[in-house]
Parts: C-alpha cells; sequence; structure tokens
C-alpha cells in the first residue's frame, strides 16, 4: 500500500502562535491560565494543554478575578474585551492575525458609511467575533441564496469581508452575486484570502489526482477539515474525516491502492503520524511519500509580553 501526504497539511501560522501564547503563559504566569473558548479545533491540542495546565472557558464570568486570559485562535466580540478591560483582566490575545485584519477591514468598510456583508458559516466563532467586533450591523451570507434574500437596497454603498477558513474557490460565487446585485460595492484583494486555507485545498486537489481514497485529519468541528474533505468528494474520491488513527475503518481502504492523507490547519503531525501507524497495523508492507507543494514559511510575532 502506498500512502502520499499533501504539501501543506496540518498547522499553520495562527495555530502556531495560539498554542505558543499559551505554552508560554503557563511557562511564564504559572498554572493555571484561562482560555476563552477552544484555543483551536482541535481536541488532542486542547487536551494537551489542559494537562500542562490551561483551563477552558466558553465565557469571562468562568475567569477568576486576576486570572490570566487568552482570547483564542478565532478572535472575541469588542463586548468580550469591554468585558475583560472593565474587569481588569490581564489579557493576552492569540486571535489570528489573519483573523484580525478582517476585524480592522470590516470597520474600516463601516467607517465609510458602507453596509457590510460578512461570508461566513452561522455560529462559527470566527463569525460571530467578527460580528462582534465592527461596531454596526453586519449582514451574514453563506450562498448565493442568501445574497438573493437580502433586503438592502440595491443602490446602498455595500463593502463584504470573508471568514478567513474560506478560500477563494469558496467564496467566488457569492461574491460574484452580491456584484451582480448591488451598484456600489468593494471588498478585499483575493490577495487577502487565508493563505493557508487556500494552500491546503490546492493540495488535497492535487492528492486527488494520484489517490483512490482521502483520509483529512482533523476535528467534525473545525470549519478548514470539513472543507478539505468536502474537496476531496467533491473530486469523485472516497473522503473521510478522522481524528486519528483509531477512527480508521479498515473497510475505507480495502482494495486501495493508494491512500491520500492531509490534516487541517489545527492538527498536529503527531496525529497524521498516528494514521499512518494504523495504516500500517492493516498492511506492514506500507510505503510514505510527500507530494511536492507550497513551502510555508510565513511566522505571526508573539504578544510583546511573550516575546522575551
Amino acid at each position: 500500500m502506498r500512502v502520499v501526504l499533501a504539501q501543506p497539511r496540518g498547522f499553520c501560522a495562527g495555530v502556531v502562535r495560539a498554542i505558543d501564547i499559551v505554552e508560554r503563559a503557563l511557562e511564564k504566569f504559572g498554572e493555571p491560565v484561562y482560555v476563552r473558548h477552544e484555543i483551536v479545533h482541535n481536541k488532542y491540542v486542547v487536551e494537551t494543554l489542559k494537562s500542562k495546565g490551561a483551563r477552558f472557558v466558553e465565557e469571562l464570568d468562568e475567569v477568576p478575578n486576576g486570572a490570566v486570559t487568552i482570547f483564542s485562535a478565532h478572535g472575541v466580540p469588542q463586548a468580550v474585551v469591554k468585558d475583560a478591560e472593565a474587569r481588569q483582566l490581564p489579557i493576552l490575545d492569540a486571535t489570528c492575525p489573519l483573523v484580525s485584519k478582517v476585524h480592522s477591514q470590516g470597520k474600516r468598510y463601516v467607517g465609510a458609511g458602507r453596509t457590510l456583508v460578512l461570508i461566513g458559516h452561522a455560529g462559527h466563532p470566527e463569525v460571530e467575533g467578527t460580528m462582534g467586533q465592527v461596531g454596526a450591523p453586519v449582514h451574514l451570507v453563506q450562498s448565493e441564496a442568501d445574497v438573493e434574500a437580502l433586503t438592502i437596497p440595491n443602490d446602498t454603498p455595500v463593502a463584504y469581508v470573508t471568514q478567513t477558513t474560506l478560500s477563494i474557490d469558496d467564496t467566488r460565487g457569492v461574491i460574484a452575486a452580491l456584484k451582480r446585485k448591488f451598484n456600489d460595492i468593494v471588498g478585499p484583494e483575493t490577495t487577502d484570502i487565508c493563505y493557508a486555507t487556500q494552500n491546503r485545498q490546492q493540495a488535497v486537489r492535487e492528492l486527488c489526482r494520484v489517490a483512490d481514497v482521502i483520509l483529512v485529519v482533523g476535528a467534525k468541528n473545525s470549519s478548514n477539515s470539513n472543507r478539505l474533505c468536502e474537496i476531496g468528494k467533491e473530486a469523485g474520491k472516497p473522503s473521510y474525516l478522522i481524528n486519528d488513527g483509531g477512527e480508521l475503518d479498515p473497510e475505507w481502504i480495502k482494495g486501495k491502492g493508494t491512500i491520500g492523507i492531509t490534516a487541517g490547519a489545527s492538527a498536529p503531525e503527531k496525529l497524521v503520524e498516528h494514521v499512518i501507524d494504523a495504516l500500517r497495523a492493516i498492511n506492514p508492507d506500507t510505503t510514505v511519500e510527500q507530494m511536492d507543494g507550497k513551502k510555508e514559511h510565513i511566522e505571526f510575532r508573539l504578544p510583546p509580553e511573550l516575546r522575551a
């Protein structure tokens, strides 16, 4: 059996930065530190950080006075920031810089008098954070049908921003529908789309050219991991989203010569290795190779309090 690994796969720079913030905060301030929501969408990562002394909470009222508090990579609404400031909580913001960039773009468009449309998934923490950051009503759309249902007058000055875990391909149709509907509309350049989302989706498309089945390592609540699985299915390949090798069903790979593996942006390489071990347990005569692909060299700076 042949295993082919997508390149790139797994952790992006925003996820690396968020995890580093929690680990360095524990080293500097001691345990516990409190993290609002999952730092990233991966149970293994969360449980590992819990074992080191991180405590994960849903809301700030669960955080004791004076405790070091970390905002997750997905970002938070402005009301949460103000609540933390009012309580004088020591805050470390692990919001991905690319998510923060979307917040800034949204605020700039609203400040220019435009009505803001956000392309994204309802209920996703990043979407809730963005909608709560811009200081004005935000219209959320996920599909072209949602665009058609908007009751904003066609001559209204409009701007759009997108959830970072959506790629150019994911948003192309919705953006086209917005441009058909509104006479005066602006939005970010395509170069502002999250590099990691785009790169991983392109890599899985390349993987589909050589693989008989696709295994995506990632969490069920990870937007970008689910999308990687969907892309495999759209290419006509049997595709499965699994947390680790323990979820591998031998029937999926029965009679398959080449197994393609990729991983969502919040899935550590250790879980990819766990899946490979599970495949080798089924077929000891398994070779592993990595596709050529984009090499990512982006690094995001830590907050000033942790740089030393």
